[in-house]
């Protein structure tokens, strides 16, 4: 479907390797990754170098730029791993509720907040990079590519539940849910004044607003 947002600026987009195709290689390539996720936990984006990923992995810099460019190249990547991730949660979700009805969804929506939160903390530096997905504009395209894609694969399976909405505005809710589920992700490991129990609570009440389908939208 033609998306009503307008696309990130690909200017300075970081155009990424193929991951390589040996398993020996691969291995080098996540193990890279899994340093870098480290790192950037303990020290943030503006520290974080290719050297220092170079000397906690143990491989010389030549070996690491077989894999990535630079180190927002190994930033990028994490990020597609992660979204990757938490994106087969969603679908697996989806697939269990959706034959059930919208009813289903809605009754379960916690569930999958607290599904996407357990593979992001099993993530190597997991809310780091999101965190690093949402301030840096090299990588802001990764996070937006990831969140309208789940917003499409989302609007194609809710749509018959709601004839009454326009699609696009379906789509523009959807998106926007998907952008609060994410901050929700990243605020578990930030405000400690609201239990863990509490902020899926009431994330999933504030979601199931999204999917009530009693009106039309508002503006179109």
């Amino acid at each position: 479907m033609t998306q009503p947002a307008a696309a990130a600026s690909t200017d300075a987009v970081v155009v990424p390797k193929a991951p390589p195709k040996q398993a020996r290689a691969q291995q080098t390539r996540e193990h890279l990754l899994d340093v870098a996720g480290e790192l950037l936990a303990e020290i943030g984006m503006e520290r974080i170098s290719t050297n220092l990923i170079c000397n906690r992995a143990g491989v010389t810099p030549p070996a690491l730029y077989r894999y990535f460019e630079d180190k927002y190249a190994v930033i990028e990547a994490l990020g597609r791993r992660l979204m990757d991730r938490q994106n087969e949660v969603l679908v697996a979700w989806m697939d269990r509720y959706l034959p059930q009805g919208i009813d289903a969804v809605n009754a379960n929506i916690e569930e999958l907040l607290r599904e996407t939160a357990r593979v992001t903390e099993s993530e190597p530096g997991g809310v780091w990079i999101e965190r690093a997905l949402h301030a840096t504009p090299k990588l802001a395209h990764v996070r937006i590519e990831s969140h309208r894609y789940v917003t499409d694969r989302q609007v194609e399976a809710y749509a018959p539940f709601f004839p009454h909405i326009p699609r696009h505005v379906l789509w523009r809710r959807i998106r926007m849910a998907v952008e609060f589920g994410y901050v929700t992700d990243e605020m578990l490991s930030e405000e400690d004044s609201i239990s863990r129990d509490d902020v899926f609570a009431e994330a999933a009440r504030m979601l199931r607003l999204v999917l009530h389908g009693e009106d039309k939208g508002g503006s179109e």
